[in-house]
């Protein structure tokens, strides 16, 4: 949070809606109509909330519901009566910005914002709490141990390990694409009632979804979960159903990102079948990271093309018709083509742009906003 210098007035609630522009500043204090608010939000680039005394803690109710419930994600500003001891909660309600009707070049304000280098309870700043950190780092104390135990190990025993220690708490994630026979077959030997979480984008190929219902049955799984994306979500972001025209981040965000990072709430370990042949991002990758606060299980990463294949003989599992139509890689239809011979296996996801993962597995530090 900074301290304002240079505080510039806001039009009242009832200016701003008389108000045909955008990019406006609105002025809020006390009670609100948060009908009127919700409806105005879209052209508001800054809500200046105003404290008639130190003591009425409404504005802090004010901006945590901005935050909260109508999702501003535009500059909130503090004015008023307010003192050095409270620069650290605005921070913490979501404030961008304070100006104070006392000397607001004093130094307690700086003091006020850098004296505790801990929070112990989530809020609008999301910060992470000391909870939250000392679990943090637990876990990469258990993913470095891992790592170092099991480097090289074969994919059934890293699969072995990871749903004893996470027995309850650990799903796969499945594109049921090209190569998701392997890791699916795999999962089916080892704990055949783990949940197999497959992202509906609702942008599938007719045929991957034939495939999804067709190798499940084959393995006999029968713990597959379908993650849709949320409905008031894609009606707002997605009304004409052409995002992927016009942002394919978004859309992937949106149809994979969002939906994925709200059901592994449950989990605490996440099984994928990604292996470092796919391309030069993943050339590093460990048998367990941990991302966002679940480990993430990567049994097959040192399999290379020919193992792939050789395992689907192997093993008699059912191949994704679209293969033999020159797809070695298959995600949504919109966004996926056939490969020519000797391309990268992924040539053909997002062809034409430098875009070469969806997003989800990306911490969220990195994720689009």
């Amino acid at each position: 949070m900074r301290i304002d210098l240079e505080h510039r007035p806001a039009l009242d609630l009832d200016t701003a809606e008389g108000v045909n522009e955008a990019n406006i500043h609105v002025r809020l204090e006390g009670s609100v109509d948060w009908e009127r608010v919700r409806a105005l939000a879209p052209r508001v680039e800054r809500f200046d909330i105003h404290f008639p005394k130190f003591a009425d803690g409404r504005g802090f109710s004010i901006a945590a519901r901005l935050r909260e419930d109508i999702k501003f994600q535009g500059e909130v500003s503090a004015s008023g009566h307010l003192i050095p001891d409270q620069a650290r909660m605005l921070t913490r309600v979501g404030f961008d910005s304070v100006a104070p009707n006392s000397n607001p070049e004093d130094p307690a304000w700086k003091k006020g914002l850098t004296t505790f280098s801990e929070v112990y309870q989530p809020s609008n700043d999301r910060r992470s709490t000391a909870l939250e950190k000392r679990t943090l780092a637990a876990k990469q104390a258990l993913v470095d141990s891992l790592n170092k135990r099991l480097r090289g190990a074969p994919a059934d025993e890293i699969l072995r390990e990871a749903t004893r220690l996470f027995k309850g708490r650990i799903a796969t994630l499945s594109s049921f694409g090209a190569e998701a026979g392997v890791s699916l077959h795999l999962v089916s030997q080892v704990a055949p009632d783990t949940p197999v979480l497959f992202l509906d984008t609702e942008r599938h190929f007719d045929k991957t979804l034939k495939y999804r219902d067709q190798l499940s049955e084959h393995l006999g799984l029968t713990n597959i979960v379908n993650i849709l994306p949320d409905a008031d979500e894609a009606a707002e972001d997605d009304s004409d159903n052409r995002l992927w025209q016009r942002d394919t981040d978004a859309c992937c965000d949106l149809r994979k990102v969002r939906p994925l990072d709200r059901a592994l709430k449950g989990y605490d370990a996440l099984i994928t079948g990604r292996k470092r042949f796919h391309s030069a991002t993943r050339m590093s990758l460990p048998p367990f990271e941990l991302l966002d606060g679940v480990i993430r299980v990567n049994p097959l990463i040192d399999w290379d093309r020919d193992q792939v294949l050789s395992y689907f003989e192997e093993h008699d599992i059912p191949e994704h018709p679209m293969k033999a139509e020159g797809y070695p890689s298959i995600g949504c239809w919109p966004c996926t083509q056939p490969v020519a011979e000797g391309e990268d296996i992924r040539a053909g996801r997002w062809a034409g742009s430098e875009k070469t993962e969806c997003g989800i597995h990306f911490s969220a530090k990195s994720k689009v906003a």
